[in-house]
């Protein structure tokens, strides 16, 4: 068993699977057939987290700034997230998606798992998925009206995206050294470690080299 090589098993693990269109191009495809290459991967790794006893992790679908890519891209990367669901519903875990639903670009078919975890299977992990996320607008919960004034309210409760837990450490695929705003109350303390190949590209050994290096972290979270 893998998980005999490693005694510091995160709880929760992000993901963000970047690299989709330059992977497209590398191939000769059309940028928005990535997408499409993408959905997999994160079976293959939720399959490695269940053997590994993972109890949460968080995926990036696609961020609000995403929608202002061309039609054909936002229409691609919104149907893989569609169909990577629907792949999901029939395995186990807890889903819940957390994004801007008000808008017209967030996918009628997601709306009855958001702000409300649904049940999968026997539901042995907690699946968030960030569909149509912004980290200002995640944050913007935190406040309030009153009596016309803005009032500061207890943050991490008010937040769009409470039920999601601090993140333990956040895996970004495509070589790109920044966090691009996920999740940022809850990945202040994360560990955060990058893999050069492209998403689509994914293999096991990548998540178990962030296994490895995580095994070296040190978890003061911020002592």
């Amino acid at each position: 068993m893998e998980n005999k090589l490693f005694t510091r098993i995160p709880n929760h693990i992000g993901i963000i699977p970047d690299g989709n269109r330059r992977w497209a191009e590398s191939k000769n495809y059309e940028k928005q057939q990535g997408y499409t290459h993408g959905i997999m991967p994160g079976f293959e790794i939720y399959e490695l987290m269940l053997e590994l006893g993972v109890k949460e992790a968080t995926f990036y679908g696609f961020t609000m700034d995403n929608t202002k890519r061309a039609k054909v891209q936002t229409q691609a990367f919104v149907k893989a997230c569609v169909d990577a669901v629907e792949i999901l519903a029939n395995r186990d875990a807890n889903l819940l998606v957390i994004g801007n639903e008000d808008s017209t670009v967030f996918p009628k078919e997601l709306l009855k798992y958001v702000n409300k975890r649904v049940l999968f299977g026997q539901g042995l992990m907690n699946i968030n998925f960030l569909v149509n996320y912004d980290w200002q607008w995640d944050l913007s919960h935190a406040y309030h009206l009153d009596n016309n004034e803005k009032k500061k309210i207890d943050l991490y409760s008010s937040i769009a995206s409470s039920d999601i837990s601090r993140v333990d450490l956040i895996i970004r695929w495509g070589g790109r050294r920044r966090l691009s705003g996920f999740l940022p109350v809850q990945s202040v303390y994360s560990d955060f470690y990058v893999v050069d190949d492209y998403w689509p590209d994914f293999k096991k050994e990548q998540f178990y080299e962030a296994l490895k290096w995580y095994q070296t972290s040190d978890a003061t979270l911020g002592g």
